[in-house]
């Protein structure tokens, strides 16, 4: 399903057609995604992991490194360990601190949803606090979720587990059947169907993002590929 991007113009009656929405961050929020890789393709090289940006993008976007110890020894014969992970988040940090863009039009859209669903919007992330709080404050849209910021890495499981989903919706008490979940990768999607949300597949046309149909395939609702898209389809 796609809607014009017009809804502002047309009269639309503004009320929420959801208890809430819970937004991932990464892809969704920031366009993080490119900048992240490319530190994590550099590092994994640096390891001896002679991966392909493409082959990087397609295995970790969405997913969380400690999870991928596996993988990456299988590859590299290094075992990561906290101290591999905190050089790695020290140079994702600066990246992001130089150089992360939001998504374009999410500020206006997220601000527009803020009215409509006031005391309702979260952002329910894989990623570890300080990058969120960190990414949302660059984009200027920290204090529209501060509160309700979930963080993957706090919970005993990350996604795919709906972990992160259903610790957002009981915050905010309600079903997280009724609420409305934003999303841009196969992980993403597989937690938020785990918590009975209806799920929005986000997939622009970007190297780092998924195909509509792929989002469809993990279960996905519905899928859009413009942040003006999104409140026409969050309220009625």
């Amino acid at each position: 399903m796609q809607v014009s991007g017009d809804w502002q113009n047309r009269g639309m009656d503004l009320s929420p057609k959801y208890a809430a929405v819970l937004f991932d961050c990464d892809g969704v929020l920031v366009d993080s995604e490119r900048l992240t890789n490319t530190v994590l393709w550099e590092m994994l090289n640096e390891l001896g992991w002679q991966i392909s940006r493409d082959e990087c993008v397609s295995r970790f976007v969405g997913k969380m490194l400690r999870d991928e110890a596996d993988v990456i020894e299988e590859h590299s014969g290094y075992r990561i360990d906290a101290e591999w992970l905190s050089r790695f988040r020290e140079r994702r940090n600066d990246a992001l601190e130089m150089s992360l863009e939001a998504i374009p039009g999410v500020a206006e859209a997220v601000r527009a949803l803020a009215v409509a669903y006031p005391g309702r919007l979260a952002c329910a992330s894989s990623a570890d606090r300080p990058k969120i709080n960190l990414q949302l404050r660059k984009i200027g849209l920290f204090d529209v979720f501060d509160g309700r910021i979930f963080s993957g890495m706090e919970l005993p499981h990350s996604k795919p587990a709906p972990d992160v989903y259903l610790a957002a919706a009981d915050a905010l008490g309600i079903d997280p059947a009724e609420a409305a979940v934003i999303e841009d990768s196969p992980t993403g999607v597989t937690a938020g169907v785990a918590a009975g949300a209806h799920v929005l597949g986000f997939c622009p046309d970007s190297p780092v993002h998924q195909r509509p149909e792929v989002l469809t395939e993990f279960g996905a609702d519905e899928t859009f590929d413009a942040m003006d898209q999104l409140p026409g389809l969050l309220m009625r």
